[in-house]
C-alpha cells in the first residue's frame, strides 16, 4: 500500500485513474481513510526513527529463558491497537467523528503511563461521545488493517495449538468483529464496552471491564490463566498498559513492539522488543 500526496497542480492523468480518481476523492468517508493511511505511514516513519537510536539497555535479542518461555507458552495475549493492527482504533473513531486532534493527544497520554488509564478513557470518550450509529457507520468505512505477519504468527500458534486472546483498552464493538474474521472466539476478547441508552446515545462504558483501568489487563491474564487453565502466558504489545500485565501470576513475559510506535519506556520494560512480528514468528 503507498501514500500519496496531492500536489496543487497534478499531471495529467489517464482517463480510467481520472474517473477513479474522482469517484475517489468525491466520498467524504474515502478522503477521511486517506489521511488515516497517510497518518499511519506517517506514525512508522517516527517510529523506525526512533528505534533508530534506540538504547542499549532496549532487549533487541531475546534471552534462551525468554525463548523457552515463548516457545513453551499455552496461551498468548495480543494487545490490539498498533500491535495486533496497524491502526489506534480509539484515535480513528475520535478522526471520523472530527475529534482528532485532542483525543490522540489523550491516548498519547494512556499509553506513556503518565495518566490512569481509566481517567484518560473517561475523558477521551467524553469529548467523542460516540453513538451507536456513529459506532456502526465507522464500523462500516473503516477497515481494519493487521499489522504485517500478524496471520503467519496465528497460523503458527494455531498449528502450535496455542490459545490466542485479544486484551485491548479498545472497544467490544470495535474488536469482536475483527475476531470473528480471523476464528478468535469473542470468548477470548477482553476490551471495554460502550453503552448507549434507548435512544443509541452515548452513556458511558462498562467500569466492570478487566480493561476500563490501569492494571486491568494483568488482572484479565491473571482471569485468562486461572479460567483456560494455562500454565505460561505471553504478552505482546505496545504500551505501558501491556507491560503492566507482566506480573505475579499474570503474563511470564512481555514482548513490546514497535512497529507502529517506538515507546522508549515500554521498550525498556520488555523482556524482549521486537520491530517486526514475524522476529517472533520466526522464534517459534
Amino acid at each position: 500500500m503507498q501514500a500519496c500526496s496531492v500536489a496543487s497542480k497534478p499531471r495529467a492523468l489517464p482517463q480510467g485513474l481520472k474517473n477513479t480518481r474522482r469517484s475517489f476523492l468525491e466520498s467524504g468517508r474515502a478522503a477521511c481513510h486517506v489521511r488515516n493511511v497517510v497518518g499511519f505511514f506517517q506514525s512508522q516513519g517516527r517510529s523506525l526513527l526512533c528505534a533508530s537510536s534506540m538504547s542499549v539497555d532496549v532487549p533487541r535479542e531475546p534471552s534462551e529463558q525468554v525463548l523457552d518461555i515463548l516457545k513453551k507458552a499455552d496461551g498468548v495475549c495480543f494487545d490490539v491497537d498498533s500491535t495486533f493492527c496497524k491502526d489506534e482504533s480509539i484515535d480513528e473513531l475520535a478522526e471520523y467523528l472530527g475529534v482528532g486532534e485532542e483525543v490522540k493527544n489523550l491516548t498519547a497520554k494512556a499509553m506513556g503511563g503518565t495518566v490512569l488509564f481509566q481517567d484518560a478513557l473517561a475523558e477521551r470518550l467524553g469529548v467523542m461521545s460516540p453513538s451507536q450509529a456513529d459506532v456502526d457507520s465507522f464500523l462500516r468505512d473503516h477497515p481494519h488493517m493487521l499489522s504485517d505477519g500478524i496471520q503467519d504468527l496465528l497460523d503458527t500458534l494455531e498449528n502450535k495449538g496455542v490459545n490466542v486472546f485479544l486484551v485491548s483498552g479498545g472497544f467490544r464493538q470495535i474488536i469482536h468483529p475483527l475476531a470473528e474474521s480471523l476464528g478468535i472466539p469473542v470468548s477470548h476478547v477482553f476490551a471495554n464496552n460502550l453503552l448507549f441508552d434507548a435512544s443509541g446515545k452515548y452513556a458511558g462504558f462498562d467500569a466492570d471491564e478487566f480493561t476500563s483501568r490501569s492494571g486491568g489487563k494483568k488482572e484479565a491474564v491473571v482471569h485468562i490463566k486461572e479460567h483456560w487453565g494455562l500454565e505460561t502466558v505471553v504478552m505482546v504489545g505496545d504500551g505501558a498498559t501491556d507491560a503492566e500485565a507482566k506480573a505475579p501470576s499474570g503474563a511470564d513475559i512481555f514482548i513490546g513492539y514497535g512497529g507502529t510506535v517506538f515507546r522508549e519506556g515500554v521498550a525498556k520494560r520488555s523482556d524482549w522488543y521486537v520491530m517486526d512480528i514475524k522476529e517472533i514468528t520466526e522464534m517459534l
